[in-house]
This record gives structure tokens, C-alpha cells and sequence, in this order.
């Protein structure tokens, strides 16, 4: 006689309980047991019996979804860029860009502040930048840079202030997390944000007018004090300028 076919748990299943989906809600479940052990118990406590156990399935499953702990450990982080991601607000048109800059800077804060073990590990491997929720995040990121830069207030690369911006925000949470509650001051986090702001952005905007005109028009500006150029480059690019300068 045919054997049934049997679920993640050892229990005899259907040949629909078997599809895709009910494999993804298993597999959330593990996730989200895997979340709770973390944050009641931390990391130590996150093995693949202790996750099995919490989720009702045996260890075996667990290694059927993930391949390894690492792999379930790799999954959880994922699930945080994910909900990290949905609290990203954002506006193509912020009317002050360096208010919306420090607006998102505090939500990164408030996240890893509200979620601290899942905080640490999304950022605890290197490897976790390839999530596609963090690339989807990073993207964000680099728009509202991208506007600080188009409207002139960009001090830095854009590169370097995706990296400052980033760098400040997950060390000021792995600081703060670090402290004593008693030693927990606000005006750390203001401090270390105002910081950033004042890194990457200039007090005020060096492109008076929208667009690559305005743009142009400032870098035109600016090109006769630049002695790293050749006396060709420079004639070169100011024939450039003047082009973007002039197309209204």
C-alpha cells in the first residue's frame, strides 16, 4: 500500500497541504519562533531543537527549510530588512530635504531601538547585504541622497554618505543598546544624527536652481579654481557647462 505523504511536523498531510503555500506558512512559523527565542532569550537560545520545539515541528524540518541554522538565521535577518523596510516612509518630493534626511535616519533608529536582537543580527554578517529587502532599502536611501544632491546640499560623494548615514545610524542603536538603561541618554542619538547631518550636507544648498541648469551653473562657477585640471580639460568641460547651463 502507498505510503501517505507526511508535513514538515511527521503528520500525515494532503497532496494540498503539500503545495506552496502551506510550505511558506511552515516556514514562517519557524521564522517567527526562531524571532521569539531570540528576543526573550537571545541568540545562544536559537538552536534547531529549541526552534522545532517552538514552532511544533521536529529538528528535521527545520533543515528541510533552511538547509542549516545559518540558513534559518539568514532567514530571520531577512524577515527583519523586510519589516525594516515597510517602515520606511517616503516622499519623491520632500519639501525640506534635510529634514526628510534626518527623518529617515530616526526611523532606522526606532527600529533597531524597538527590535534590538533582531537589530543585532540583521547587521551582525556582512553577507546579509545581498537580502534584497536591504538592497530594496539601500535604494531608498539613495534617492534621498540623489535629491540632496541634484538640489546642491551634498557635502561629500554619494557613495560616502550612504556609508555615514549608515554608519551612524547602526552604531548609534549598537551603542545605545550597549549602555546600562540608567547610562541611556537621548542626546546621544540627537548628537550622532546632527553629526551625520552636518558630514554630509552642506548648511546651505551651493545649486540655487533645480535641475542639471542649476547644477551646471554652479559647477561653471566654481571651475576656475580648480587647478587639477588641464587648461584643455577645463575649456572642455565649460563647453560642457555652458550647453546644460543654457538648455531651458
Amino acid at each position: 500500500m502507498a505510503s501517505r505523504a507526511r508535513g514538515e511536523d511527521g503528520a500525515p498531510t494532503s497532496r494540498s497541504e503539500t503545495a506552496s503555500p502551506a510550505r511558506e506558512q511552515t516556514r514562517q512559523r519557524v521564522i517567527e519562533a526562531a524571532i521569539g527565542l531570540l528576543t526573550n532569550e537571545g541568540r545562544d537560545a536559537v538552536t534547531t531543537r529549541a526552534v522545532a520545539d517552538a514552532a511544533g515541528l521536529q529538528p528535521p524540518a527545520i533543515y528541510r527549510l533552511f538547509g542549516d541554522k545559518d540558513g534559518l538565521l539568514d532567514a530571520v535577518a531577512e524577515h527583519g530588512f523586510t519589516a525594516f523596510l515597510a517602515t520606511k516612509r517616503v516622499d519623491p518630493d520632500p519639501q525640506d530635504p534635510i529634514e526628510d534626511l534626518r527623518a529617515g535616519w530616526d526611523v532606522a533608529a526606532e527600529f533597531g531601538l524597538a527590535n534590538p536582537a533582531l537589530f543585532t543580527l540583521m547587521y551582525s554578517e556582512p553577507s546579509r547585504a545581498d537580502s534584497a529587502a536591504f538592497r530594496a532599502g539601500m535604494e531608498i536611501l539613495r534617492a534621498r541622497i540623489r535629491r540632496l544632491a541634484a538640489g546642491g546640499w551634498l557635502r561629500v560623494d554619494e557613495d560616502l554618505a550612504a556609508q555615514i548615514i549608515n554608519a551612524t545610524a547602526r552604531g548609534a542603536v549598537l551603542t545605545w543598546l550597549s549602555l546600562p538603561e540608567e547610562r541611556r541618554n537621548p542626546a546621544l542619538l540627537t548628537a550622532l544624527r546632527e553629526a551625520m547631518v552636518a558630514a554630509v550636507t552642506n548648511e546651505k544648498p551651493s545649486v540655487r536652481a533645480p535641475g542639471p541648469a542649476g547644477a551646471a551653473r554652479a559647477l561653471r562657477a566654481a571651475l576656475p579654481d580648480q587647478s587639477n585640471l588641464s587648461v584643455a580639460e577645463q575649456h572642455l568641460l565649460g563647453e560642457w557647462l555652458n550647453r546644460l547651463a543654457d538648455d531651458s
